[in-house]
């Protein structure tokens, strides 16, 4: 399984990861690092500002309304915001309950796997981590926004942009537990979130 996406980022599993895994088990794409990767190339490209997202809080909460598109259809009606999706009952990967809301307990091996191919800058200013497209990350979110393979979910990126992509991290996480009390800011930490 190989297909490169631009310099720097090839789509491979580790034979490292796949040693163990039983052949009869179909694999999916959630279990690939590289899909969440691309995921956070279009990420900081569509939803952030020149290529940039600062906070983790910030890039945490703008995944999980794009990973939860019934959640941002809900949070669009509730903000007066029209918007053209519908409902689909499906999640794109599934986040859990964290200190801080939604949270992806892969961020940290994610975001350190894109900056290791020099596809992404990790920066602090002060107590915040600022995450940027270097020149090879933003060719590769311009070669992923391009392919008919990624249009649907470059169309709900921009939507979840336009809504809410002015807003701070930490305003995302209280509009998170104030729309989805029952459905997040309830849940025991680690549990994971349904749609």
């Amino acid at each position: 399984m190989s297909a490169s996406i631009g310099k720097g980022i090839r789509m491979t599993l580790a034979s490292k990861a796949l040693k163990h895994y039983p052949a009869s088990r179909p694999l999916t794409a959630d279990q690939v690092t590289e899909f969440h990767a691309a995921r956070l190339l279009l990420l900081l490209y569509l939803c952030g500002t020149k290529g940039r997202i600062v906070g983790l809080t910030k890039l945490a909460k703008l995944d999980f309304f794009v990973r939860y598109p019934d959640f941002f259809q809900r949070a669009s009606k509730l903000l007066e915001h029209k918007t053209e999706a519908e409902p689909t009952g499906t999640t794109e990967s599934a986040m859990v309950r964290h200190h801080y809301g939604p949270w992806d307990p892969r961020y940290y091996q994610i975001l350190g796997y894109l900056e290791g191919r020099e596809l992404i800058k990790v920066e602090r200013e002060k107590k915040t981590f600022v995450f940027s497209l270097a020149k090879p990350g933003l060719a590769a979110a311009k070669k992923l926004a391009a392919d008919p393979a990624y249009q649907d979910l470059c169309e709900h990126m921009r939507s979840v942009k336009k809504l809410l992509g002015d807003e701070k991290g930490d305003d995302l996480k209280k509009l998170v537990y104030e729309l989805f009390d029952r459905e997040v800011a309830q849940l025991p930490m680690g549990t994971v979130i349904r749609p």
